[in-house]
């Protein structure tokens, strides 16, 4: 396979935009001011070299009537890449659906394999020669469980996770099918969440079984793509062509009580996995090449986190896992999406609610992140660092 990304290490900026706890419309890109500040971002990165960048085209932005598109911001964001030398990775659905769809609409598998064949069109016309790379549904596993197990999101319900994991894999799938009609040289990866589900202390066999069993749960969507699992639906392994997991500071915990194991402590849990582990078990199971699609930490513990992700990824490498790249996200930071106040200094750049579209380079994580890419040997940055 000709080589993918740009660089291995990527940056994610956060492109949410469902309808919130509160029923409310969220939009990231607006709360953090990137598209108005999308030539600033993009030169910020040459500091560390990054040449690929994770981006959303936001669905519920660009199909305001059904089945009538307007790519213009899309449009603008493609631009900024061109001038600044970027890959941009296109999620076609992050989280949100347009006002009148759920994914348990009748209409919902027709009209979001419309927009993503609109999209691949659009693409193609204006940029017919470069590789496009496309997740067509970000995190199915996670947004099936907020919107259909928790009530969290659209459609708000609540025992349905599998009802709406399943309709949302079926529109995937029909997806990937028709885009690859128009383009066969698309590549689609995926981005779902790495979890690991643990027995409490001293459990009993049946305790033990039904954490492993949990723990499998998070490779459904992957199984249901591949043709693993429910073969009606049409999967096929080659409709993955990189599998990309989402690997956070909480995506440890006990089963059944919702408590995560803590990553950094002074007498370290023996249930917590190592994240290499745990790429090798994916790896191992699919022989997909991996990424790293998302990562973080929010606080002061960004520096250590960046480098344990780091020396857990060269493990990885050095395991032979066809390791090919960690990105960060978000890169800027972002407010969380039911309190849209708080905001989570998350990022490589803080920024704040009340200086819309300032950004401040978190000094201690931009010179860690210098180290570990020394430590993965990938290439030196440019100084002096942007405030």
């Amino acid at each position: 396979m000709a080589m993918e990304f740009k660089s291995f290490w990527m940056a994610g900026f956060e492109c949410a935009d469902q309808l919130n706890c509160h029923g409310n419309r969220v939009d990231l890109v607006t709360a953090t001011k990137h598209l108005e500040n999308i030539d600033e971002d993009y030169r910020a990165l040459r500091q560390f070299d990054i040449k690929s960048v994770r981006e959303g085209i936001r669905w519920s932005k660009v199909e305001l009537q059904p089945n009538c598109y307007d790519f213009s911001e899309v449009k603008l964001m493609i631009d900024a890449a061109d001038a600044y030398g970027i890959q941009q990775i296109w999620d076609i659905c992050h989280f949100g659906f347009p006002d009148d769809l759920s994914p348990l609409h009748p209409h919902f598998e027709r009209r979001f394999v419309a927009v993503c064949c609109a999209f691949v069109e659009f693409y193609r016309l204006y940029k017919p020669n470069d590789m496009l790379i496309i997740t067509p549904i970000n995190e199915v596993g996670f947004i099936s469980w907020l919107g259909g197990e928790v009530g969290s999101t659209v459609p708000y319900a609540k025992n349905m996770g599998w009802d709406v994991k399943y309709c949302l894999t079926r529109a995937y799938i029909s997806a990937i099918k028709e885009v690859k009609k128009i383009d066969p040289t698309i590549k689609i990866l995926t981005t779902e969440p790495l979890v690991n589900i643990v027995p409490p202390s001293e459990a009993t066999v049946d305790e033990i079984l039904s954490a492993y069993e949990q723990h499998e749960i998070q490779y459904q969507v992957i199984d249901m793509l591949t043709g693993k699992m429910c073969p009606e639906l049409g999967g096929k392994p080659d409709n993955i062509d990189i599998m990309g997991f989402n690997f956070y500071y909480n995506n440890q915990w006990i089963m059944n009580t919702g408590q995560f194991l803590p990553w950094l402590n002074e007498e370290p849990d023996p249930r917590w996995r190592g994240l290499s582990s745990l790429l090798i078990e994916a790896y191992d199971r699919y022989n997909i090449p991996i990424i790293l699609a998302e990562t973080s930490h929010p606080g002061e513990d960004r520096p250590l986190w960046i480098k344990y992700i780091t020396l857990e990824c060269k493990k990885a490498l050095n395991a032979s896992v066809d390791f090919k790249g960690i990105c960060i996200y978000p890169i800027i930071d972002r407010p969380d999406w039911d309190n849209l106040q708080d905001w989570h200094h998350a990022g490589l750049w803080d920024a704040y609610p009340d200086e819309p579209g300032a950004r401040y380079l978190y000094q201690p994580y931009a010179v860690a992140l210098l180290d570990c890419q020394l430590t993965l040997n990938t290439p030196k940055v440019i100084l002096p660092f942007v405030f």
